[in-house]
């Protein structure tokens, strides 16, 4: 099992090896949650492009947001997520990144 190096992001990824047509739990409690943001979207893509881009809106928790995420493609998961106010967690411009496997 791969480890998640963004739990110290307030990042969460379940099950932690992404697998092309799963569907994943993401969970946030990072920077826009802890600043008080009511709504938060996670935004993702697929590769370097960025390819197949969406929203989804994740579900206020007691530990933070949650949604699920259909995996429709084997390459790279790329994750930011932002609030209704348009302020972003992108890591720093790096994203989060998750390796898909077929």
């Amino acid at each position: 099992m791969k480890k998640n190096p963004y739990l110290n992001n307030g990042i969460y990824v379940k099950p932690t090896q992404v697998t092309m047509g799963d569907n994943i739990k993401l969970s946030y409690d990072g920077l826009l949650a802890k600043s008080g943001a009511n709504e938060v979207y996670a935004h993702i893509g697929y590769g370097n492009r960025w390819d197949d881009t969406r929203d989804y809106k994740m579900i206020k928790t007691n530990i933070g947001f949650e949604t699920s995420i259909p995996v429709t493609k084997t390459e790279t998961l790329n994750v930011c997520f932002k609030d209704s106010t348009n302020n972003w967690d992108n890591n720093s411009g790096m994203n989060y990144t998750f390796e898909v496997i077929s």
